[in-house]
């Protein structure tokens, strides 16, 4: 369910994210189609091979292999894996925590548009994607404002009266991220404000 509810997102469909204490806000899924203010601070840093985590339609992968950057995006959506096709990258149907291609070759991970918080344990998270990148490979992340609270979420997805399942979603402030990277594995850690956007890169 959770599948086909951001598929709808991804198609323009209206669609929403709810938390557990009933609030509710619009999921704009469709604007991770397009280029977004800032990502260009993220595309120049990429080196080849660049893994794209949660790459949803794949304007990030696409991106990259328009820039002749071998990129391979993964998401758990068929039709996000269809989208970033479509868009001239490379995908594949996979969760970052099964086996995935390449791990421990990568030169650079992607985690943009929040997807720090996936599975809501950006510690466990971290760990993982430090086995996925080379000895020396960078982690691009999009975090939270610095100050902003980090916390895990439990919310769904829902359109209309159907909705998915619950699960869990991370925030991750740009204070919090050293200590993180630290207890992961990464010995060095940078944030910086790029258009609204707090970026930073792990190593």
């Amino acid at each position: 369910m959770i599948g086909e509810i951001y598929a709808a997102a991804l198609a323009g469909e209206r669609a929403e994210i709810e938390y557990v204490d009933g609030t509710r806000a619009v999921l704009e899924a469709a604007r991770w189609s397009a280029p977004i203010d800032g990502d260009e601070e993220l595309l120049s840093r990429c080196r080849s091979p660049t893994l794209d985590i949660g790459s949803g339609p794949g304007r990030l992968t696409a991106a990259l292999t328009r820039r002749g950057v071998t990129s391979l995006g993964i998401d758990i959506t068929p039709r996000a894996v269809v989208l970033t096709r479509r868009a001239g990258g490379f995908a594949l149907l996979r969760d970052v925590f099964d086996d995935v291609p390449g791990t421990g070759q990568w030169a650079t991970a992607l985690l943009a548009d929040g997807n720090i918080g996936i599975g809501g344990d950006p510690g466990a998270l971290l760990r993982r994607v430090r086995q996925l990148v080379r000895p020396g490979g960078t982690v691009l992340a999009e975090l939270a404002p610095p100050w902003t609270p980090s916390r895990v979420d439990r919310l769904r997805l829902r359109r209309g009266t159907r909705a998915g399942e619950w699960f869990g979603w991370a925030t991750v402030s740009a204070t919090d991220i050293r200590r993180l990277a630290a207890n992961a594995g990464f010995t060095s850690s940078r944030c910086w404000p790029a258009h609204g956007r707090w970026l930073s890169r792990l190593r």
